[in-house]
């Protein structure tokens, strides 16, 4: 048994507290802000209840598979919605939207009404896509690539030449040589977003993300995603893992090359130290490298951290909006005209907010009568942007930076022509923005990132980092910012990750879940 600090209490560190705590180690976890859940956040007002981050429940199985290690499932934890359709999406130029269905039999047959042959197309697309996640999830996801050899599998070796390709052929030129209709690209490309990059820039392999939304299906989770953070968090206390609020973690000792404990501030404004044979960084690993570590404890250079890709910066609206809302269902996007211009806006050499921008639209009082009052209706929208703390920070009722406040209404405006809710600025009771200003200042985000690094090619798989450090023993990494990647499935992965390399397994798939007992009758 070592002694554990986590630093970081969003799902990642969380889920890391869980599974350490349950395999008999002494956790304690030190979170900054007054909550946990860290960009997973929550904000309650007048009635309305928002989630201020993460809204697409996907790859159902790695949230069952961590509740399974714990001890229970997703049944026993979570109440869980499937969405029908699953999304709805609005272009520009095009009157009506296009519902997506979830399952993949009537997804095929809304791109066969726009597309002749375009449904067939999808069932191979979607075949394809199946088999890279199954390659996906047993050789790449639960691997943290510190086993030479970790790669040189049958499985894999069978599949190189195909895998080649993937990697090497942008996810856009891949959707291009299937389909013509423009809306059915945008509709397959846009997950690209969900990992922090543009179509162009993504290679194809990420097309095993249009698997998880025709194929598996969009859930939601009754209460929203604070029930997804407190199962976790509250998994992790059940487990002897201590949670620490309002403790800002200033450092991580490291002697003789091995970390000794961390330093924090705490709720009282003063300076304290935990002792611990094992520290797990779910923080930024940029801060975590730049802010917490001797400049000798560094895993990359500054040259090298330059040269990372951050993923787009984001503000987000949340809006409490008097009155039913009936056009919108509870996943929405607003696909842009510009496509390829959109993308070169906020990915491009010379970055600038979009405008018009392609939106995400999320109105979870669809499926939700919990999160607004009766007869009103709850809405989070994301308006993708250059990643850049100097866009600036959000406020109450119009009140942050000017140019986070003229995005949102932007983004408003357009809600409402593309959509066809004309009153809908005159009906918002409730307004909050966040801006990239936000992320910096609250999350330690580097730049402003509203998601973590890109997964751009040379920051994809093994190339995205590793969960030991190669400098400082008994120093671990886990969340968006390192592997496998972005999102709470990453997240809960990068977890195991920890957890498999403390138990001192390195092989490429996950832990064996533990055998279930039969009750007696």
């Amino acid at each position: 048994m070592s002694r554990v600090a986590v630093v970081g209490a969003g799902i990642a560190g969380l889920a890391t507290a869980a599974l350490l705590a349950r395999d008999g180690h002494d956790v304690t976890v030190f979170e900054a802000n007054e909550t946990v859940g860290g960009r997973a956040g929550r904000w309650d007002t007048r009635g309305f209840r928002f989630d201020t981050g993460p809204s697409w429940y996907l790859m159902p199985e790695v949230f069952e598979h961590f509740y399974r290690l714990m001890g229970t499932s997703t049944e026993a934890e979570l109440d869980l919605v499937r969405l029908d359709p699953g999304y709805r999406v609005f272009f520009e130029r095009h009157d009506e939207p296009l519902d997506l269905a979830a399952d993949r039999d009537r997804a095929a047959a809304a791109f066969e009404a726009i597309e002749p042959g375009a449904g067939r197309e999808l069932e191979r697309y979607l075949d394809s896509a199946h088999e890279t996640t199954r390659l996906a999830l047993e050789h790449f996801l639960y691997n943290d690539f510190s086993a030479p050899g970790a790669l040189l599998v049958p499985a894999v070796l069978r599949r190189l030449g195909r895998l080649g390709r993937l990697l090497l052929q942008p996810l856009d030129r891949f959707v291009a040589g299937r389909f013509r209709d423009e809306r059915l690209r945008q509709v397959l490309g846009y997950p690209a977003v969900f990992l922090g990059t543009s179509p162009s820039a993504a290679p194809s392999m990420y097309h095993l993300m249009s698997h998880f939304d025709l194929d598996d299906g969009v859930f939601y989770p009754m209460g929203g995603f604070r029930e997804v953070i407190d199962s976790v968090a509250r998994l992790a206390g059940g487990a002897g893992a201590r949670i620490v609020t309002n403790a800002r973690v200033t450092s991580i000792d490291v002697e003789e090359g091995a970390a000794c404990g961390i330093r924090f501030v705490d709720a009282t404004g003063a300076p304290r130290r935990h002792e611990a044979e094992v520290v797990v960084s779910a923080a930024d690993l940029h801060h975590t490298e730049t802010a917490l570590l001797p400049p000798s404890a560094h895993d990359r250079s500054d040259a090298a951290r330059r040269r990372v890709d951050p993923g787009p910066g984001a503000v987000l609206v949340m809006l409490g909006v008097r009155g039913g809302l009936p056009q919108l269902q509870h996943h929405n996007l607003l696909f842009t005209a510009d496509w390829n211009g959109n993308f070169e806006r906020i990915f491009g050499r010379s970055p600038s907010v979009p405008d018009p921008a392609s939106l995400y639209v999320c109105r979870p009082s669809a499926t939700d009568s919990t999160v607004a009052p009766p007869g009103d209706e709850n809405l989070f929208v994301l308006v993708p942007v250059p990643a850049d703390p100097g866009i600036g920070r959000g406020g109450l009722d119009g009140e942050g930076d000017p140019t986070v406040e003229r995005i949102a209404d932007a983004a408003i405006a357009q809600l409402a022509s593309w959509t066809g809710i004309p009153d809908l600025a005159g009906r918002i009771a409730v307004r909050r923005t966040v801006g990239p200003g936000d992320f910096e200042a609250e999350f330690n985000s580097w730049r402003g990132s509203a998601l973590g690094p890109a997964h751009v090619l040379r920051q994809s798989a093994f190339l995205r980092g590793r969960t030991a450090s190669r400098s400082v023993r008994g120093l671990f990494f886990a969340g968006a910012t390192t592997v496998p990647g972005i999102g709470l499935p990453m997240c809960l992965i990068s977890a195991e990750l920890v957890a498999k390399s403390l138990r001192g397994e390195r092989g490429a798939g996950p832990l064996a879940e533990p055998v279930a007992r039969s009750v007696p009758a």
